[in-house]
Order: structure tokens, then sequence, then C-alpha cells
């Protein structure tokens, strides 16, 4: 199988040989314009010598001799030698030669036809006579009354004309052969060049890589989205564009003009620095990677990786509530063992009364939390969530309160959004009391030490919305921090000014915003969450 030639011959070639047909068709063009240069040039010299012959005294009082070829003949000769000329012939009104330059041709007829010369016109040509092909001119001859009564025809051979172009010819080839040169050099660079920016890659090569790239961009399950130096979208594959809910017409566009939102945003150009970096995003949750770029020391972009993280971040807040749940039914069996010691300690020193009274104590104080929880709250969701809240607010030595002002009827709202809001507001405030008196670090808050505290849920459905309210005895959260909270939350520290700034915030968030509600935070005592949820209306039937 013959090997075909790289790229770079190909070019090399295909312009060598663009370069030289086109010197080649312009040499010929030089040569043909240079050539009707020099004939137009020696057919004004040879009208000159004939206007000049015809105009002589001699020559035409001459055709009024009985012999004019005597007298015309020395002086045409004369003129012809001085002149250069290849011939000089005079001829009357019959084409008849008075003169020529070989004497035997004196007195026959013209061999080619003088046209309208005869009639008082000038011609100038290229014709063929009995000396061979020349450049000619003929003019009239004008006796005293301006009678045409014969012609001059003045030529020069063309073999002179082409010995005239052919000094010329040698500078042009030098000129073609340097022109011809600096081309090839040219093109062999060009060939480099193009070589170095395909990386030595063959155009199928090219092609292959290309159609490899599609197929992995637009195959993989995580999204890509790639950014040159200025900010604009140079790439996105399709799962970028579901993940971040970007427009069809995004590559190209600047990120600035995208309208995303400012913690995206300053992921994206790189404002916010750092790896797996954690975002929100049209209800999901998004890791993003962004990684700069550079080729040969020099800067063309960035490359950010997007990963949805949505499923695996609610399965880990299920396990989370899970093992709270499970914590919650070992602090129980804890708390009933310790108790069923209290009541046997109890009879055996023969205290019934004192056992029958403990007993009683313990139930009712169960009994009062479930009846103040069914009393206001008849969501079961909400409620069952209440229950299982304050069981691990117990077991981290914290209380949680129900509001004496909490109404939340059954249908009156979403249950799985009250749950996602209210959620994580209690683990915020739990969080934060865990810290209050610095058993545990403001750097881990995973860990249970007991830390007192309270945390009070207000649930209550308004006319036309939802209003939840968490407040807690923590430390409160710094002024300046209080948008911050939520908008850069996106990890579950403790900020450095006592604010939280956890995922779960963040979240709740978004479950507002989507419903066209809101979240605030201010200090009265501790800090306070509201989130306001406007109800939306049941589609009528």
């Amino acid at each position: 199988m013959r090997r075909r030639l790289s790229l770079a011959a190909q070019i090399a070639l295909l312009q060598l040989t663009i370069l030289t047909v086109t010197l080649a068709v312009g040499a010929a063009v030089s040569v043909r314009q240079a050539r009707a240069q020099l004939d137009d040039e020696y057919g004004k010299r040879v009208l000159a010598i004939a206007e000049s012959v015809a105009s002589i005294p001699a020559v035409r009082a001459a055709f009024d001799d009985p012999d004019p070829a005597r007298t015309i003949q020395p002086l045409a000769e004369a003129v012809r030698r001085a002149s250069g000329a290849t011939f000089v012939v005079v001829a009357n009104r019959d084409r008849v030669r008075y003169s020529h330059p070989t004497d035997s041709e004196v007195g026959k007829r013209l061999s080619t036809d003088p046209g309208n010369v005869l009639d008082g016109r000038t011609f100038i040509g290229i014709e063929t006579g009995t000396l061979g092909t020349t450049v000619r001119a003929k003019v009239p001859v004008y006796d005293d009354e301006r009678r045409v009564v014969g012609l001059v025809s003045v030529g020069i051979l063309e073999s002179q004309v082409s010995a005239q172009l052919s000094t010329v010819l040698p500078d042009l080839l030098t000129y073609l052969g340097v022109a011809l040169l600096l081309g090839a050099v040219g093109s062999l660079l060009l060939a480099r060049r193009v070589k170095r920016q395909t990386f030595g890659l063959e155009p199928g090569e090219i092609a292959a890589l290309l159609e490899q790239r599609e197929a992995v961009l637009h195959g993989l399950r995580e999204g890509v989205l790639t950014l040159d130096p200025a900010g604009r979208v140079v790439l996105a594959n399709d799962e970028a564009r579901r993940l971040l809910d970007l427009p069809d017409d995004c590559v190209g566009r600047r990120i600035d003009d995208i309208g995303l939102p400012e913690r995206l945003h300053d992921v994206l150009t790189g404002a916010d620095l750092g790896s797996d970096l954690i975002v929100l995003r049209a209800g999901r949750v998004l890791v993003l990677n962004r990684m700069p770029i550079e080729v040969r020391g020099r800067d063309i972009g960035a490359v950010v990786t997007l990963r949805d993280r949505t499923e695996l971040d609610t399965l880990s807040r299920e396990l989370d509530g899970a093992l709270s749940r499970t914590d919650a039914l070992r602090a129980q069996a804890h708390e009933f063992s310790n108790r069923m010691h209290t009541v046997a300690g109890l009879l055996e020193l023969g205290e019934t009364d004192e056992a029958v009274r403990f007993i009683i104590g313990v139930r009712l104080g169960q009994e009062r939390l479930a009846d103040d929880v069914a009393a206001h709250v008849q969501e079961p969701a909400v409620a069952a969530l209440l229950l299982a809240k304050s069981a691990t607010a117990a077991e981290r030595g914290a209380q949680l309160r129900i509001s004496p002002s909490c109404d939340l009827p059954v249908g009156r709202e979403d249950p799985e959004l009250l749950v996602t809001v209210i959620g994580n507001l209690v683990d915020n405030a739990l969080d934060a009391l865990e810290a209050v008196d610095g058993t545990t670090s403001a750097s881990d808050v995973d860990g249970i030490a007991p830390a007192g505290g309270w945390v009070e849920v207000v649930v209550r459905a308004d006319e036309g919305q939802t209003v939840v309210r968490v407040s807690d005895s923590g430390p409160g959260v710094a002024p300046e921090l209080a948008a911050e909270v939520f908008r850069h939350g996106f990890t579950t520290k403790i900020a450095r000014s006592g604010g939280r700034r956890g995922l779960g915030l963040a979240l709740a968030r978004q479950a507002c915003v989507q419903r066209g509600g809101h979240i605030a935070v201010h200090n009265e005592g501790g800090a306070v969450f509201t989130a306001v949820l406007p109800r939306v209306k049941a589609p009528s039937t």
C-alpha cells in the first residue's frame, strides 16, 4: 500500500505547485506584454520612417517622371540603411514598386494588399512579404493637389524584434527564479508551522480525535465545561448543560452574561478557589472542580468538571437520620435501663409508693411531649420529625421545645418541603449549642457532647403562607454573616465569628426560594431563623 504524503508535505507541494503555475502564467503574460510593447514601438518607428519618406519632395515629384524608380530607389535605399529598416518600398496606385532592397523586385507588383492606404489612410501591422514576416507601416503619398498618387511601405523583420526581446528574458527569468526560491522557502516554513500547530497529527488522526472527543464528552455522566482566558464558554457537554441549567446558546458567551448565581459564578471564574466545591443549582447538589490549563507556558483557559451528588447527599441525610434515630433509640434504651434500675432499687428498699410516683412522672413527661406535638402539629410527617429531633436533642443534653403558638393542620403544606426546612434548621441549631461552652471544637461539630441549652420550634399555617421559626440559646450569628450563612454556606463547619455555614442552611434557603418564599436570620438572645413559604393553591377541579 502506497504511503500517503503527510499534511505538511501536501501543503508544501500544493503551495509550490500554485506558485510555479502562477509564476509561469505571470512570465508568459509578461513576455506577451513585452512583445506587444516592442511591436507597438517598432510600429511607431516604421510609421515615422514611412511618413518621412512620403513627405520628401523629390519622392513626390518623381511620380511625374518617365522613370520614377531611377530617382526613388537611391533615396529609399539611403533611408533604409540610415534607419536600420528591413525595407523601404515606394509604389504607385497600380501597386508597382519603385523601390525595394532587392533590385530584381523593382517594377513588380506589391506582394501584400495595400488596403485602404490608397484611400488616404494609414496602416500599421504585421504582414508576411517577400522578405519574411515584418512589422510594417504603410502611408499614402500625395501630390501637390493632395491627391493620393502612391504609397510608402516600411518594415522591420520580426526576428529583429524577437532579438530585442531576448535581451530582456534573462532579467525576467532571474526575477522569477528568486521569487520561486523565496516561495519554496516560505512554503516549507509554513508546512513546519502547520505540523507544529497540529502536533504532528494528520487530518485523519485529527478527525478521529475530534470524533472520539465528542463521543467521550457527550457520553460522560459528569459535566465538563471549558472556558477561555476571557471567561467565555468554549465547550459544554450535555451533562454540564443539564446540571447547570445553561441556555442553548451558552457556547461563545461570557460567564458574566449568562446570569448565574453568585456562588456558581465565583467557582466557574476561579474567584472561589478550592477542590470539590459544593454548589446548589436548580434543586441539585453539585461538586465542582476547576483546573487552569496551560499549553507551552501560555494560559489557554480552564476546565471545570461537575458531579451530581444530589442522590448521594439525600442518601447521606437519610443515613444521618437513621443513625440519629438509632442513637435516639439507644439513648432511650439506656434511659429506660436507668429508670428500671431506679424502680428496682426503690422496690428493694420497700418504697413502693415512691416507685409508682416515679413511673407515673416518667410516663406523664413522655406523654406531655407527644400530646404537645399532636395538639399543635397535625401533619404526621412533621410531627414524627419533631419527636425524633426531640429525642436527638435530649441525647445531646439539650431540650427541644414545641411552641404553644404552633398550628399546622393536615394538608395545609407540602410535608416533604417542611421536613427539609425544619429538619435542617433544627440540626443547625443543635450543632450551634454544642459549641457554647467549649466542650465541642468549633472545627469539629460531628461529635456529640452535652452542652445544655434549648431549641424552640414554631410552625404556623397563616392565611396564604406557612411560617417556620427556629430559635436557640446558642451564640447567635454575627451580623456581617447574616447573608453569608445562606449564600456561601456549603460546609458543615462553624464560621469563625460564631455563625453557622452549613449545607443544611443552603438547602433550606433553596427550598424556600423555589417556592417563592424567603428565609432570614437575626439574633434574639440566640439565633432566630425564620422561613416563609407562600402556599400553593390546589388546582380547581
